[in-house]
Formats: C-alpha cells, structure tokens, sequence
C-alpha cells in the first residue's frame, strides 16, 4: 500500500469574544515548541490591537506571531520543515483559509485555527463555520456573560457602528448569553466594573 504522506488534519477553536480562544492556541502551540516541534503562527495583518507580531489574549498571555494579509500570503509563508500551524483570529481572513488549511493538512501540517464563530449580529462568520465543518477537530469555547454570569456564545458589540469588523476589545463588546444577547439594540450601556 502506497503511503500518502505524513498525517496532518486541521483543529479550529471558536466561540465568542473574550472566551479564551487565543489562550488556547497559545496554549497548543506552547507545548508543541516544548516538545521541540517546528512551529509558525500566524495572524491577520489587519489585527494591530495589542501588537503587531504577537498573538495576545484578553488575559496578556502572548506568543511571536507573523502577520500575514491573505491567505495566499499564509500560505506562501509556511517553511517546508514547520509541523504546527497555528493561526489567530482566523475570521479576518479570506474565503480562501479553507482551502490552504486544507493543503497544509494534506501536506501534513498540523494546523489549529482560532477565530469568532458568529458575527454580532448572531450569523455564521465565514470562513471559521464552514472551516469547523471540514476540520478533524472543533472546540467551542464558552465566556462568561458580562450581564449576569451565564455561559455566553454570543458576542455582543456595545458601540454603534454597521461595520462588519470594528476593531475593538471591552471598550467595543461583550460576551453574552442566549438570554442576554440582542443584536437589536445599536449601542448599549456599558456596565461600570
């Protein structure tokens, strides 16, 4: 029987805003570097909030990363002997992530992808639902209901704007229950910590 490479696959972490997604790809990547593997990780050139090459937390925990404008660009940015792929905020990328998650997987790469799951408004953020649905492994990651402490899948923006991507962190959303959320509502009072 012919060996078709080495195994690679494709994980995605998702869910909403402030529910760890990015500590937990530094978290995998980590152990992959103690563990002495090559690794790369990646974000989205558009994404300067807490740096420019670092993927950062909303807890401060951080790693080097290489920021990239396309997905072409990440792909073209792979060196031959890395092993673990990791990319932040992967629903800033294009539609094409799919498809070089993909080739990276087959070429065997380990890849983990994490990224928002739904927009504010509540809809599938392309390309990380249609992602999920073609990856061996999916986390769904839980916050914390900033209204009343429930588990929140919902990201809640709490500025006005009708701008997909509006750049921002506690000073522009919330993470929300089921109960919680309402896209409805323009911009919200922002609750005194």
């Amino acid at each position: 029987m012919e060996r078709r490479g080495e195994r690679g696959w494709v994980e995605v972490v998702c869910g909403p805003m402030f529910s760890g997604k990015s500590e937990e790809l530094i978290r995998r990547v980590t152990r992959s570097r103690l563990a002495r593997v090559p690794v790369q990780i990646f974000k989205p050139g558009l994404d300067t909030r807490f740096s420019l090459r670092q993927v950062t937390s909303h807890s401060s925990l951080s790693v080097e990363a290489q920021p990239v404008d396309s997905s072409a660009a990440l792909l073209r940015a792979v060196n031959k002997e890395t092993v673990v792929v990791g990319v932040d905020e992967g629903q800033f990328f294009d539609e094409e992530l799919v498809s070089v998650c993909e080739a990276l997987a087959v070429a065997g790469k380990q890849v983990i992808v994490a990224g928002l799951d739904l927009d504010y408004l509540g809809r599938p953020f392309d390309p990380i639902p249609r992602l999920a649905a073609r990856s061996e492994y999916v986390t769904k990651m839980l916050a914390v209901c900033h209204r009343c402490g429930a588990p929140a899948a919902f990201t809640q923006r709490i500025v006005d704007s009708d701008e997909l991507v509006v750049l921002g962190a506690t000073d522009s959303y919330e993470a929300r229950c089921r109960l919680c959320y309402d896209p409805s509502e323009p911009e919200q009072t922002r609750l005194e910590m």
